[in-house]
């Protein structure tokens, strides 16, 4: 019997759900950080958001063999130790992908269609027939990163008739993009992006990805969009951007630092919309991690290695 610890949250619905599905396992949910450790020498399989994983754990936990981790982000993992120890790291990479479309779609349509101007309008009763606004339809959009997000975003861009370019490590062709480039090819798409939607996960090659020649590069009426991470592109590079007119406006649902602090110059920049890191957010969110999680238990039982979404330890995602 394998003992299968959870240190995230599901609902009992949940819980009935894989007790009923795997009778032969011991699942323990874990309430509190006491009962966890408790549990962690003993359990071979580890199922968490990824936050609680340190060291610290990782040594205790002599049986583990799989983490399965309820989130996309791994990048704060010790992925050293992790490699040392042989142990098998999943994620949901992928179930994020619908509601982080929308949410890409939904707020570039904000900023074209002026929804806050309107919306203030709306709050003073003010009947004003003079905000411009503008259309994305046959626009341009630069998608960095070409995973599943990316080629969502993409695919709900076609609705609009933009032509969409990807920018990926490999520069592979991707279905729904017009054009694929290398990461470092980017700059030579930028002059005609009316829009830059950064969806890149957080690795040694990413961190500071953003420069402010990609800004420059850009028309002065270009969105940058990031909803990958924060840690991207700086403030400092986004505030000049804004501030210099190199781009019209930027999207922030990611920072290098949140939550955003109170003070920061970014809440009162008109050109800047900011979001709480709400982007991957859905009442389906945990149903889809636990199909995920469901087709990887099977594969494990039966001894075979090839999981959904295995993490890359070395490169760390």
């Amino acid at each position: 019997m394998t003992m299968i610890l959870f240190s995230a949250k599901i609902s009992s619905k949940h819980q009935e759900n894989l007790k009923g599905k795997f009778p032969d396992e011991e699942f323990v949910f874990s309430d509190s950080k006491d009962e966890k450790w408790e549990h962690l020498s003993k359990a071979e399989v580890f199922v968490t958001y990824g936050s609680d994983i340190t060291e610290e754990l990782i040594r205790k936990a002599d049986r583990l063999k799989w983490i399965m981790v309820l989130s996309a982000g791994v990048d704060e993992l010790p992925f050293q130790m992790l490699e040392e120890k042989d142990i098998v790291v999943t994620n949901v990479r992928g179930i994020h992908k619908i509601q982080m479309a929308e949410y890409a779609i939904s707020m570039l349509l904000q900023v074209y269609r002026q929804e806050k101007l309107f919306m203030q309008s709306e709050n003073e009763q003010k009947w004003d027939k003079s905000i411009r606004i503008n259309e994305i339809t046959e626009k341009t959009i630069v998608i960095a990163g070409t995973g599943a997000i990316g080629q969502e975003v993409a695919r709900l861009a076609k609705a609009f008739r933009i032509k969409t370019i990807g920018i990926s490590r490999s520069g592979n062709k991707v279905d729904y993009f017009d054009e694929n480039y290398r990461n470092h090819e980017i700059k030579q798409v930028l002059p005609r992006a009316d829009f830059l939607v950064s969806v890149l996960p957080s690795t040694p090659e990413t961190k500071g990805f953003y420069t402010e020649e990609h800004f420059k590069s850009m028309p002065d009426h270009g969105v940058f969009l990031n909803m990958g991470r924060g840690d991207a592109v700086t403030s400092e590079t986004i505030g000049k951007a804004i501030q210099t007119g190199e781009i019209s406006h930027a999207i922030l649902d990611v920072f290098e630092e949140e939550p955003l602090p109170e003070g920061h110059p970014f809440w009162k920049e008109e050109k800047i919309t900011i979001t709480p890191h709400i982007s991957g957010l859905s009442p389906h969110y945990v149903s889809r991690a636990m199909e995920i999680f469901i087709s990887n238990l099977e594969i494990y039982n039966k001894g075979n290695n090839a999981f959904i979404n295995k993490i890359n330890l070395s490169r760390g995602y």
